[in-house]
């Protein structure tokens, strides 16, 4: 149902994420995981990060569905109206973040010592320069997303990645000191972002109009504020988990950052992906469909997004040490940094199964536009992490699995999908159980210790996770079928 769908922008998805963790791999062999690797980190990830939660997911929940029905020439006129607030709205953050540079970093990256609090200073001050331009790239991107140029949209962030990367190259190669290297990151980071936006400029060009003389309407600021809301604050648990894990010692914000790209890489690859492609499925089952349709196809897209879920985890449980070392165990990466990675990742890799119960409930409820039951579900969840989750980074990432299982609890609760036959429990159990019986296993014989073996079991233990979900559950070979 949902696989062949998104066949090419899976295909371009993959390499954009791969390129991605070419980068991260590139920075750990750089800064390894020290207090210039956590300046690195801030600089390099704030405009995308700011950008994510103020704008991509908001501007796609709001503006997509009013272009759904417009011409041409009035998407381009809202388009050039919108580009206006962001960059109006972008200089204003980034002066603001410019001016307020120590306080920021201090609640960002608050582990480093004072004489390299000095230099993230100035280097979050370069970044800022990035914001409004990754605004006006988020917006490019949800244009292109209308057009439906799924090429143009991911080989943005190849773009980004390629510059990046030769810029890290370079201050590994060149080892300059730490204020040479953050000028040639801030030289190189402004570098892609413009680069991404010529890309974007160039691919936009079929879709260009005159300027029309009629008015065109924008939702009112209400709306903007709950897609912002709801686009999000998913995002900002796991950078504001970063942020407290920072508070520790310098280079716990690198540590915490390589440790979440190993949950990131199948959340964004597997887990999400199948909630974009089952969001227009639901939508026109819920909305249009009969009640039966409506609940096979909600089945179809829990059982789909769990069993993969489970099985990612799987992996990451037995091979967490290899994959850690395949990616990050590079130049000057320290071993015991390197263990905290694979340690915290396998932490967070519990966190996986719930977030694919959130995706495909948001999904559902993105359909019957009840969006606000989300917003609020994640604003209490970032409330307990800001004000009452502490310790280091492997044990915020305890808490970031406990807060997304009480936030799919609290979604499912709104959906009640149980009385209404949408929930597999037969690839649930399948899928869930096999999971915990991975864990057992590694709890009674331990992990293989040759990092090639460890690869192997894992494989085997996502294969096992999925075959026997895939062999119990009608729901789940139904969502695979076409």
């Amino acid at each position: 149902m949902f696989l062949k769908a998104g066949a090419v922008s899976l295909a371009l998805l993959l390499a954009s994420r791969l390129l991605g963790l070419v980068r991260e791999s590139a920075q750990a062999a750089a800064f390894g995981a020290s207090g210039m690797a956590d300046v690195a980190v801030l600089m390099l990830t704030l405009p995308d990060i700011v950008a994510g939660l103020l704008a991509s997911g908001a501007l796609a929940y709001v503006l997509l569905p009013l272009w759904s029905h417009e011409e041409g020439a009035r998407v381009a006129a809202s388009q050039r109206r919108v580009a206006r607030w962001l960059l109006a709205g972008g200089a204003v953050l980034a002066l603001v973040l410019a001016l307020a540079q120590q306080p920021v970093v201090r609640w960002l990256a608050g582990g480093l010592p004072p004489a390299m609090q000095g230099l993230a200073g100035t280097g979050l001050a370069w970044s800022a320069v990035g914001v409004p331009l990754a605004l006006l790239a988020a917006l490019w991107v949800t244009r292109l997303q209308h057009e439906r140029d799924v090429t143009g949209m991911y080989a943005a962030n190849l773009v980004v990645n390629a510059v990046l990367i030769a810029t890290l190259a370079v201050v590994a190669l060149a080892a300059v000191p730490p204020r040479t290297a953050m000028l040639v990151l801030a030289a190189g980071l402004l570098a892609a972002l413009v680069a991404r936006l010529a890309w974007l400029h160039w691919r936009q060009r079929p879709f260009h109009a005159a300027p029309v003389a009629v008015p065109v309407a924008l939702p009112a600021p209400a709306v903007w504020l709950w897609a912002i809301a709801a686009a999000g604050l998913p995002l900002a648990l796991p950078f504001a988990a970063r942020s407290l894990a920072a508070q520790e010692a310098p280079g716990a914000l690198a540590t915490f950052n390589y440790a979440w790209k190993l949950v990131e890489l199948p959340l964004v690859l597997a887990i999400q992906l199948v909630g974009t492609l089952a969001l227009g499925p639901i939508s026109r089952a819920l909305r249009g469909g009969a009640p039966a349709e409506a609940a096979a196809t909600m089945r179809r897209g829990f059982a789909l997004a769990w069993t993969l879920a489970c099985a990612c985890a799987a992996g990451l449980l037995v091979a967490a040490p290899a994959v850690a070392q395949l990616l990050f165990g590079w130049g000057r990466m320290q071993p015991q940094a390197l263990a905290e990675v694979a340690q915290w990742g396998r932490t967070g890799a519990w966190s996986l199964p719930a977030q694919a119960l959130v995706t495909i409930a948001v999904a559902a409820l993105a359909a019957q536009e009840r969006l606000r039951i989300a917003v609020f579900a994640h604003g209490a969840a970032l409330a307990v992490l800001l004000f009452v989750a502490r310790g280091d980074g492997g044990e915020l990432m305890a808490w970031l699995a406990v807060l997304w299982s009480a936030i799919a609890l609290v979604l499912l609760r709104a959906l009640r999908p149980a009385g209404q036959g949408w929930m597999p429990w037969v690839a649930l159990g399948a899928a869930g159980g096999m999971l915990l019986a991975v864990q057992a296993v590694l709890l009674l014989v331990g992990r293989p210790g040759a990092l090639a073996t460890q690869w192997a079991a894992a494989i085997v233990a996502g294969i096992a996770v999925s075959a026997v979900a895939w062999l119990a559950s009608a729901d789940l070979r139904a969502a695979l079928a076409r």
